[in-house]
């Protein structure tokens, strides 16, 4: 059965880039279209004086290359239905050709039979010149249709029909959202092809500058990420925040979770807290697994917050990843800009001298004013001791501490004996700051080892529960010396 529409592929530019079953078939062709004429090959066929139809007069009337290409297909189609046809695109058929792909829904929807002969496609052309093998990943996108969603800045990426320098500017607009100004990538044009072929390897941000981009011409990327190693600079992670953000912004919307559409920044606070100490409690239980799913937990949270930042176009999580990724890049001299640093005391200095000098910032006057009022109370002790002692308010070692704990817990004493509450609540404040300073001293976590007696007190409780729960009695039923004795039980086990 004959074909209705026989589709070949005029291959990358170069004439020998046309394969010899479409050579014979543009020659047997009866009626011949092109998709457009501007094409190397097409000299070749006027060489041969075979004659053709091409659409180019309807590029400088559509208003869009969607319009475009949904009236060529739909000429095709017309066509064919009254006659067999041949029709002709550059490169491969199957390769960023979008009036293809509507001819073939359109035939089946038709019942027309359709014959496809490949040809040599820029992609093809475009692995000597840089010298990559796709087998290793290759991620091909399209500049017309070019989003940050679809970017994966850990594979080597193609984008082809860079058509012109006003496209090239919205597609680099497009990627130094997602990669660094800097990062080097290579502009090819008219790849294999004798005497036409350019090839220039630039940063990011000059490729609109090149005179001679024209729609012969694709852009190459190299990876951010190689081999698990970050390859310079800024880096963005190999895998994609997208399908995360996908699934909130679902959620968000107007057909989405009643509860989550009900949330705010003040809202969530509680969560956010909640899942960070789950993290900890997942490390300390040492179980990878559930580390992993806590990390997450965490960042959904990370997540749903830029979305509602997003909603009201304050910022994205866009701008999470590259402000946190500069400052990163920018308080670490010593491994990104070849400063030298002696030991990790050196480290923390510089790095306190960076944030006062950063720009854009608020200067605080007080070396303990950056210290959050947000963090538990442990913590911020913990927090408020370690920055006054990098400037030289502390203890020699760890003898100051201890005597101040004993001082504290004598001054608690006399608050008691006074009845006087206020007094008790601050000197029971005072003495809890001194453990923590203490606790400083003897390289102890205070948060961590208050959490793990914590742990500890309801595990033996637990234990004292099921004693009673064995006797069959309740636990108001036994007096203190009982309950003491199954405490020492627990404790001996532990032993």
């Amino acid at each position: 059965m004959m074909p209705a529409i026989t589709i070949v592929g005029l291959g990358a530019g170069d004439p020998g880039h046309l394969t010899m079953a479409g050579w014979e078939a543009l020659g047997a062709a009866r009626r011949l279209f092109l998709r457009t004429r501007v094409h190397p090959t097409v000299k070749l066929l006027e060489q041969q004086q075979w004659s053709f139809q091409s659409f180019d007069h309807l590029y400088e009337q559509a208003v869009s290359f969607d319009e475009l290409y949904r009236e060529i297909a739909g000429n095709i189609l017309k066509e064919a239905a009254r006659e067999p046809l041949t029709f002709a695109v550059p490169g491969h058929p199957f390769v960023g050709e979008k009036v293809v792909e509507l001819v073939l829904d359109g035939a089946a929807q038709a019942g027309l039979a359709v014959k496809v002969i490949p040809g040599v496609s820029f992609l093809e052309a475009m692995y000597p010149v840089l010298g990559c093998d796709p087998a290793k990943g290759l991620l091909v996108l399209d500049a017309l249709n070019l989003t940050t969603a679809d970017l994966v800045t850990g594979h080597s990426t193609v984008i082809a029909q860079m058509y012109s320098p006003v496209v090239a500017s919205e597609v680099k607009l497009t990627l130094m959202a997602a990669y660094p100004d800097e990062h080097p990538v290579v502009v090819v044009r008219a790849a294999g092809i004798r005497g036409e072929e350019q090839v220039a390897r630039v940063p990011l941000y000059t490729i609109d500058r090149l005179a001679w981009v024209d729609h012969l011409t694709s852009l190459y990327i190299p990876p951010l990420v190689a081999g698990g190693r970050v390859k310079g600079g800024p880096v963005s992670d190999c895998y994609p925040l997208d399908p995360l953000v996908e699934v909130i912004t679902k959620l968000l919307g107007p057909d989405g979770c009643p509860w989550d559409r009900e949330q705010n920044h003040h809202s969530l606070k509680p969560y956010l807290l909640e899942e960070a100490y789950e993290v900890l409690e997942a490390i300390d239980s040492g179980d990878d697994r559930k580390l992993a799913e806590e990390l997450g937990d965490v960042l959904l949270q990370v997540v749903f917050h830029s979305l509602l930042a997003a909603g009201r176009e304050s910022f994205d999580v866009n701008d999470v990843v590259r402000t946190v990724t500069a400052k990163m890049v920018r308080r670490h001299p010593h491994v990104f800009a070849g400063v030298k640093v002696a030991d990790t005391a050196e480290v923390l200095v510089n790095w306190e001298a960076i944030k006062n000098t950063e720009t854009g910032k608020e200067q605080v006057p007080s070396v303990l004013g950056r210290v959050t009022a947000g963090l538990p109370a442990l913590l911020r002790a913990e927090k408020v001791q370690g920055r006054a002692a990098r400037v030289g308010f502390d203890w020699p070692d760890w003898h100051g501490p201890q005597a101040k704990v004993a001082e504290e817990w004598a001054e608690l004493l006399e608050a008691v004996q006074t009845g006087d509450p206020a007094r008790v609540r601050e000197e029971l404040g005072d003495l809890l700051f001194a453990v923590v300073n203490l606790a400083r001293f003897l390289r102890v976590n205070p948060e961590e080892a208050l959490y793990r007696t914590v742990d500890k007190f309801i595990r033996r409780f637990q234990y004292v529960e099921a004693c009673c729960r064995q006797d069959e009695r309740q636990l108001t039923d036994c007096s203190p010396a009982e309950l003491d004795v199954y405490w020492e039980a627990a404790k001996a086990g532990e032993e």
